[in-house]
């Protein structure tokens, strides 16, 4: 729960930077100091060395691609739809990771998580409907928030993966190492981009700043979280940076969801629940089988 609440602080101020900050710019601060918390943690551990250590170099690259542009399109999304808006959208991602799985992993996906997965998906486009008036490209300005919904979309595909790339490096790599080389590749990605960036004030240079270490530091915590709980009981409280997200949209901004937000919200969040608790029921059934020494369930 601090973890999904520190992470909404972070959208909220990457939301309050909007167009004042180059997107690449944020992207660096974001990663680059997000390395000072992980590598304090890792070195007070002891995992320092192993964070270093890989056996899978080129992928974390492609790992690292595939998150530094879901970077890229998330915090566009942030600058240009309302921070509730934002994150609800990006409640998509843990069922477009289940249809990745089946794809690319082959994991055996049944038609209970497949149902999951096209409610969760009717969900999103119930969200999507306030900014799919196309007339508006019609229109000499772009219409802003219609690009920014595409775009949250667009980086909740990416999220997912990325988390599919990550279960690939789990079978040879350290946790720290993902996280320790995820962050120098993003971070260098963002510094590609030095030639468009702007010269920050006081205020916005503090922000730029404590966006890479809250980050850094939410994402210490949503790995701890992992280690010592089931990912069938952290999963869910996930869907609490919602809650954060609306309390701060409206108290930085002024912002109220639709109607439609809300009640594509809920349809997605209870799909991507229902996936979770079926992932839950799965590995019970996993584990009765090896005890009883009979076939694993798919």
């Amino acid at each position: 729960m601090a973890s999904a609440l520190l992470f909404a602080l972070m959208s909220a101020m990457i939301r309050w930077l909007g167009d004042a900050v180059p997107v690449g710019q944020v992207v660096f601060f974001r990663s680059a100091f997000a390395v000072v918390p992980v590598v304090a943690i890792y070195a007070l551990q002891g995992q320092l060395r192993t964070a270093f250590r890989t056996h899978r170099p080129f992928g974390h690259v492609g790992r690292g691609f595939i998150g530094l542009v879901g970077m890229f399109l998330n915090f566009a999304a942030l600058a240009r739809l309302p921070l509730a808006d934002a994150t609800a959208i990006s409640f998509a991602s843990p069922l477009i990771t289940v249809a990745l799985a089946a794809l690319v992993l082959n994991e055996r996906v049944r038609i209970y998580r497949w149902s999951a997965v096209a409610v969760g998906f009717l969900g999103v486009i119930v969200m999507l409907l306030p900014y799919l008036d196309v007339s508006q490209f019609a229109g000499r300005q772009a219409p802003q928030q219609t690009w920014g919904a595409a775009m949250a979309l667009a980086a909740a595909i990416c999220n997912a993966g990325a988390v599919v790339q990550t279960r690939r490096l789990t079978d040879t790599e350290s946790t720290s190492a993902i996280v320790l080389y995820f962050s120098l590749i993003s971070a260098t990605g963002g510094l590609l981009t030095l030639p468009e960036w702007h010269s920050p004030n006081g205020l916005q240079l503090a922000a730029l700043i404590s966006i890479g270490v809250l980050g850094g530091i939410s994402h210490v915590f949503l790995t701890e979280s992992y280690r010592l709980a089931p990912a069938s009981v952290v999963a869910p409280f996930d869907y609490t940076s919602i809650i954060w997200a609306f309390v701060l949209g409206y108290a930085m901004f002024g912002e109220v969801p639709s109607l439609l937000v809300f009640v594509g919200a809920l349809i997605v969040a209870a799909a991507g629940l229902f996936v979770i608790w079926r992932e839950r029921q799965l590995g019970i059934e996993r584990a009765k089988a090896r005890a009883a020494g009979s076939s694993i369930p798919g």
